[in-house]
């Protein structure tokens, strides 16, 4: 049941974003110019493109005050928080931005960097009085990277602010935050042992190297990147630098923060820079949608440049995982550079694949892209020897099965990788469209639309918690691989519903790091890849 790129619809038009460049009208050559206009601006802006992280920017207003723009990322967190005192989205998503606000809030006060300390005090009160009430109830966390680590360290860091001041004047009471219902500080708290004790931390904890505290300054093992970066976060990497003149005087990473907060608004993304993460899965959206995408040579280069016997990482100081090196492998094959994916067995655990060793849990849209660039690798021909070829075909399987297991009731994937399950169910049904072989993949590919035509809103849209430009995209391209004639109509609304808002702002935030985040050069590709998909006489245009 192989679905190739040359079974598609053949229309399309060029990315767009508020205030940027016309989508081209599939009759001017808007598929080549399109897909070639995308990919032009990631090369020319190659850490890539990431939205504010209220955390992030929260972080560097408590541990690095020192920093150009401290004034406007204060004023941006007292401008972001809402009615209910909280910063963030619902459903779990709200506790960790909250807490780093607040916990900044708290800061500001104790220190009086800014001015307008009676405003700062009110939402520093408010955000009290907002975690106070969630902390106390049963409410399941979103499985967020650090999780188990920050929020532990974030509600100690607000405590002993309380401590230090006993009646703060934020128009509250001081009595101390309680960790979340069945949540302990055990894990924190064997990290910092370790910290204490010298001995190396995992890289991957690198990336919330924060949750140290003072212990971060003198982390065994932990090194700038030569872009400065320290675990590829600046909130990690100003912990890692305590102020602006450390001791052994590196001047990396005080010169990566500048650039992380160098544009007007000053506020800090969560994990950059994104370059290979960012082009990997553009490419990809847009290769198999069958969009053109040229094979240049800084942007293979640049996708290759880091692949090792390890596979590859999602940025610099990040450990490498299954899910950027087989969506970075996926993206090659479909540029025809050849490559072997081999690298892909060490994350092989037997019933599917980690996205790295020692995981928790496990990751369908993981699985499902080892699946794509598996099957991909197999389909194209390639002179896989006879056991070798066996091996893959053997995983190819398991994997098959691994997501069809996976798949609810009602038709969904979901994943702790996204906040939307428009997302993992539209990898998990693209692969399975695209290189499953059991009978079993077309009934579960009918359940998957089923769901998504029964999940159409009233305007056309589609969307977790409100109708997104970028889920919508996910629900479209998946009923225009998958949803027959019976999807016809939803098709036309969805695809008018984009029409209308092409020019407004998507800002949705749905991406898993320590907080959400929207990868925007990503979230464009899947909007252009959609409306090639759905294209008929009129494309997606700028009015």
């Amino acid at each position: 049941m192989t679905l190739t790129s040359t079974e598609y619809p053949s229309a399309l038009a060029t990315a767009t974003d508020p205030g940027t460049e016309a989508l081209a009208h599939p009759a001017r050559g808007g598929s080549v110019d399109g897909a070639s206009e995308l990919v032009a601006q990631l090369l020319a802006r190659p850490a890539g493109q990431v939205s504010a992280s209220t955390y992030e920017t929260a972080r560097l207003v408590s541990l690095a005050p020192w920093l150009t723009g401290h004034a406007q990322r204060v004023r941006w967190l007292l401008d972001c928080q809402h009615a209910d005192g909280g910063w963030g989205p619902g459903d779990g998503y709200q506790l960790v931005p909250t807490l780093s606000a607040t916990e900044a809030l708290l800061a500001v006060l104790r220190t009086r960097t800014v001015s307008g300390l009676d405003e700062v005090a009110r939402a520093a009160g408010r955000g009290l009085t907002a975690l106070s009430g969630w902390l106390g109830a049963a409410t399941p966390l979103p499985d967020t990277p650090a999780l188990d680590l920050i929020v532990p360290a974030l509600v100690e860091a607000v405590n002993e602010h309380l401590d230090r001041h006993g009646h703060p004047p934020t128009g509250r009471s001081a009595g101390r935050l309680g960790l979340p219902v069945g949540m302990t500080g055990a894990r924190l708290a064997a990290v910092r042992h370790q910290a204490v004790a010298g001995r190396s931390l995992d890289v991957k904890l690198h990336h919330a190297l924060e949750v140290l505290g003072p212990l971060a300054r003198a982390a065994r093992g932990v090194t700038p990147q030569p872009n400065g970066a320290v675990g590829a976060s600046p909130a990690a990497t100003a912990a890692w630098l305590g102020g602006p003149d450390r001791p052994d005087g590196q001047p990396a990473p005080v010169s990566y923060l500048e650039r992380v907060v160098a544009g007007g608004d000053r506020l800090a993304p969560c994990t950059t820079p994104i370059t290979v993460f960012e082009r990997s899965w553009v490419v990809s959206t847009l290769a198999r949608a069958g969009m053109p995408v040229a094979a240049s040579p800084d942007l293979v280069g640049s996708l290759t440049a880091d692949l090792t016997e390890a596979g590859t990482a999602t940025s610099p100081g990040l450990p490498p995982d299954a899910d950027t090196t087989s969506v970075t492998l996926y993206a090659l094959l479909r540029l025809g550079v050849p490559v072997d994916p081999d690298c892909l067995w060490r994350y092989d655990i037997g019933t599917g694949f980690c996205t790295w060793p020692g995981e928790d849990g496990i990751s369908v849209t993981t699985n499902a892209h080892v699946l794509d660039v598996l099957g991909e690798y197999l389909a194209g021909g390639a002179a896989v020897p006879g056991p070798a070829a066996d091996r893959y075909r053997s995983a190819v399987h398991r994997l098959e099965g691994l997501l069809l297991d996976q798949q609810h009731d009602d038709g969904t994937w979901h994943d702790r990788w996204h906040a939307s399950p428009y997302y993992a169910t539209l990898c998990c049904a693209l692969a399975l469209a695209g290189y499953g072989r059991t009978p079993a993949v077309a009934p579960a590919l009918a359940r998957a639309a089923r769901w998504v035509l029964a999940t159409q809103r009233p305007d056309g849209s589609w969307g977790r918690w409100h109708g997104t430009p970028e889920e919508t995209a996910y629900a479209l391209h998946l009923l225009a691989v998958a949803g027959g004639e019976p999807a016809r109509a939803a098709l036309g609304r969805g695809r008018a519903h984009l029409l209308r808002v092409a020019d407004q702002p998507g800002d949705a935030q749905l991406w898993h790091d320590k907080d959400l985040y929207q990868p925007t050069m990503i979230v464009r590709s899947a909007v252009l890849a959609a409306d090639h998909l759905t294209a008929g006489d009129t494309a997606l245009t700028r009015r």
